[in-house]
């Protein structure tokens, strides 16, 4: 290890209520950190735009405490994942390794320290996964079981009830970072990277204020990002489709044929009709899929910045 240093990257969007409680827990496993482990703990905020004034608090922690809280300010919001991208990307070099964590401390920060002890063993990717769901909802439960396995149906691996919570060694961080993707989704990134990991297992908190970035309709458009990340497979199921339509519309045929020369009635605008409107849902359908990642090949070549950096903090 050339340092000993454990950073933890806390992208942070209009946290103003939740940043001074959760500074103070983080600071708390900071020194449990350098007194149980031997590493000296650091914690870089990363403001994503902030409408509030949470770049202020960071500012105010920041000289309360140099030696241990670091700043970064992006120019403008560009979503979670860019934000933690630009975290990493800054830790880059000066950390033997470094911990992403949302603000709020919902996920167990004192699992930290037990992340720590795995990396101290050899292990580079160590996932905090939560135990149970209980505190969902009916149909968050029932919609989180079902991605899991859509991804997994579509050739993703993830880890099953882990978000953005982990610890990544140095070299782990320079191979994620090797990754060229602008629509990142990290979680799968990170299963790509095929180095020793490890897991700590923790019950989530309640959050200690404000409300969730994360609407139905974030969390819809994410899922799709991921399924679209890393798999083709909808695309197959497309061609699939169109093959079983053009069955289906083959056996139609001769069955009409059959019934016309047996002098009997063929069943005429119900069916007609039906099969319209199955057929352009279908096409409908299709279309959006094909162009959700014809959609990202255009962000992909067009290279653009994934942000940019306003200001930073004794970095």
């Amino acid at each position: 290890m050339k340092n000993n240093v454990l950073l933890i990257i806390v992208p942070c969007y209009n946290e103003e209520e939740v940043l001074p409680e959760s500074s103070l827990r983080l600071l708390s496993i900071c020194k449990e950190l350098e007194t149980q482990k031997e590493l000296k703990g650091k914690i870089l905020f990363v403001d994503d735009g902030s409408k509030d004034h949470t770049w202020e608090i960071v500012e105010s922690l920041s000289k309360q405490h140099p030696e241990s809280i670091s700043g970064l300010k992006l120019a403008h919001n560009v979503g979670h994942q860019n934000a933690l991208w630009a975290g990493m990307e800054e830790a880059a070099g000066k950390c033997s390794a470094i911990v992403s964590i949302d603000a709020d401390l919902q996920d167990n920060e004192k699992m930290i320290i037990d992340m720590a002890e795995q990396f101290l063993e050899g292990k580079d990717v160590i996932y905090g996964v939560r135990k149970e769901r209980e505190k969902d909802t009916f149909f968050k439960r029932q919609s989180a079981q079902s991605y899991y396995k859509i991804m997994k149906l579509a050739g993703s691996d993830l880890v099953y009830n882990h978000a953005d919570f982990r610890l990544l060694s140095e070299r782990a961080l320079i191979a994620l970072l090797s990754f060229p993707e602008r629509n990142l989704f990290i979680r799968g990134l990170v299963r790509q990277l095929g180095f020793k990991e490890g897991y700590v297992y923790y019950d989530r908190q309640a959050r200690q204020a404000g409300q969730s970035k994360y609407p139905f309709s974030k969390m819809l458009h994410f899922a799709v990002e991921g399924i679209t990340s890393f798999s083709i497979k909808p695309l197959r199921i497309i061609l699939y489709s169109g093959i079983f339509s053009q069955i289906v519309s083959i056996l139609i045929i001769i069955y009409a044929l059959y019934e016309h020369y047996v002098s009997n009635t063929v069943p005429g605008w119900t069916s007609i009709l039906v099969s319209i409107w199955f057929i352009g849902g279908t096409i409908l359908v299709a279309m959006g899929i094909i162009g959700s990642y014809i959609g990202k090949i255009y962000y992909e070549v067009k290279r653009r910045p994934r942000y940019f950096i306003e200001e930073r903090l004794n970095l």
